[in-house]
């Protein structure tokens, strides 16, 4: 039986829940986890065929990437925003993240329900083409995201340090795109 109300407040729940990691960096105004994930959907949205080619050669399916960015950090509006530095393993996290996508896929159907799931699934196991690339939507929007608050005048007035984003994801970009685009935006970093 569909509860759409309690699926939308839900959703909800991400338009507040603040990213953990720019909390505690001390990023004065930080983003939520749906902004996050709304700028991931994007980068699916706006990228043309010619970069929807997996490195075997096939085509990555569009629309897939968009729903599975939008709904890759569901659970969070549950179990909130972890980090690699809290003191949790990724066993725990992923249980916790599992238990609370099946809770929130019970309030919808069965086949709506499941193809959220599926898509949750599908991200976590990071094996297939679509994933990814969404890995490193998620990774991209993060060092874009740090860049962009380096670059706030108020930001500098904190004095913040996120120079551990960017060592996080060196050399763990698997499209060409992404890979390209990282290095773009170091040279940028580094060209201030």
């Amino acid at each position: 039986m569909n509860n759409y109300l309690e699926f939308f407040k839900i959703c909800g729940k991400l338009k507040t829940l603040k990213r953990t990691g720019w909390v505690n960096h001390g990023v004065e105004l930080p983003e939520s986890v749906s902004d996050h994930m709304y700028r991931m959907a994007m980068m699916g949205m706006c990228l043309d065929k010619k970069e929807l080619v997996g490195e075997d050669g096939k085509e990555i399916d569009k629309m897939k990437i968009i729903k599975m960015a939008l709904v890759h950090d569901l659970g969070e509006s549950l179990v909130g925003d972890f980090t690699p530095h809290d003191k949790i393993t990724k066993e725990e996290k992923y249980q916790l993240e599992k238990n609370a996508m099946i809770e929130i896929t019970n309030t919808l159907s069965v086949e709506v329900g499941k193809e959220i799931f599926d898509l949750w699934q599908e991200y976590e196991d990071c094996k297939t083409n679509e994933a990814l690339l969404v890995k490193d939507f998620d990774k991209f929007e993060m060092i874009l995201q740090a860049y962009e608050y380096e670059k706030q005048p108020h930001q500098l007035n904190n004095n913040i340090k996120l120079q551990s984003f960017f060592d996080s994801t060196k050399g763990k970009f698997n499209h060409p795109l992404f890979k390209s685009l990282a290095l773009q935006l170091e040279n940028d970093r580094n060209n201030k």
